[in-house]
């Protein structure tokens, strides 16, 4: 097995930079911030972007829990391939991550000067410090749970994953071109926030009476209450239909529908939304 490096300070584009390394020299798996990323997917690990403190993220990154190192390591050992790179800040952090996870040395050091320009690295370095925003070499929607309500422009970015896994089924083929963003997804960690990203309840009010104009069979939607946090969002909705309606058909089309477009808006996971039909109106 032959391990590669991808050195350079936080902030430099390393993440973004790593898929296409890969691409140009054959590598099969990339380890970035406590993931193990494979054939464009999360094959196992965490990512220390959920992590709620910068220390925290660190000693993800650095496979510090013992659990974490062995699960990403049986995963590798299951994988079998037949080279891997790992990314950190310097050679000493690759050369830590590497003896956690119980790989071989590394072999060839790249570093982040090796393959951008200065201007590449001063506007990935732009877009860290400015706007927060970090890079993980996976796509979207295998990171939609992890990261609910982080996304930088959600709605963009998850209807872009959809689209692309529909002509994926479609056609039978995986492209991967250079320089796509495919398989990266842009979030803002949670340490990255001054405080909590909540969701109002005026919002999914509102959201739900949109939908319910939508939805045939519904004649208004009287009261919404919903949770607040972004991995587990709940909320209870009640609604009026038209007497000619099939209840339980109006009530389901309204309750799926609700939780895609509040999923799509906002980037929160929905585990569950409850739909009382308070009455029929002719």
């Amino acid at each position: 097995m032959k391990i590669y490096s991808l050195s350079g300070p936080s902030g430099t584009g390393k993440s973004y930079q790593a898929p296409i390394l890969m691409m140009d020299r054959g590598i099969d798996c990339l380890i970035d911030d406590g993931l193990l990323i494979y054939k464009d997917g999360v094959a196992g690990g965490t990512s220390a972007k959920r992590q709620h403190t910068k220390i925290g993220a660190i000693k993800t990154a650095l496979f510090t829990d013992q659990a974490h190192a062995d699960s990403v390591a049986a995963a590798i050992k299951k994988i079998n391939p037949e080279s891997i790179l790992v990314v950190g800040t310097s050679d000493e952090m690759v050369d830590r991550i590497a003896a956690r996870l119980g790989l071989p040395e590394v072999t060839e050091r790249i570093y982040i000067e090796d393959i951008t320009s200065e201007e590449e690295r001063e506007i990935a370095e732009k877009s860290r410090n400015q706007q927060g925003k970090h890079v993980i070499p996976a796509p979207t929607l295998q990171l939609k749970r992890d990261f609910a309500g982080y996304f930088m422009d959600p709605q963009k970015l998850l209807w872009e994953a959809k689209e692309r896994a529909q002509e994926a089924i479609a056609t039978g083929l995986h492209r991967a071109k250079r320089g796509e963003s495919e398989g990266k997804t842009v979030v803002r960690p949670t340490y990255s926030y001054l405080g909590d990203f909540l969701i109002n309840d005026r919002v999914v009010t509102d959201i739900a009476k949109c939908v319910g104009k939508e939805v045939a069979g519904v004649e208004s939607v009287i009261k919404v209450y919903a949770g607040n946090q972004p991995e587990q969002l709940t909320v209870n909705a009640v609604i009026d239909l038209k007497d000619s309606a099939s209840i339980w058909e109006a009530a389901m089309e309204f309750q799926k529908r609700l939780t895609d477009v509040i999923e799509e808006m906002t980037a929160f996971n929905v585990v569950r939304i409850d739909v009382e039909v308070r009455s029929l109106v002719r």
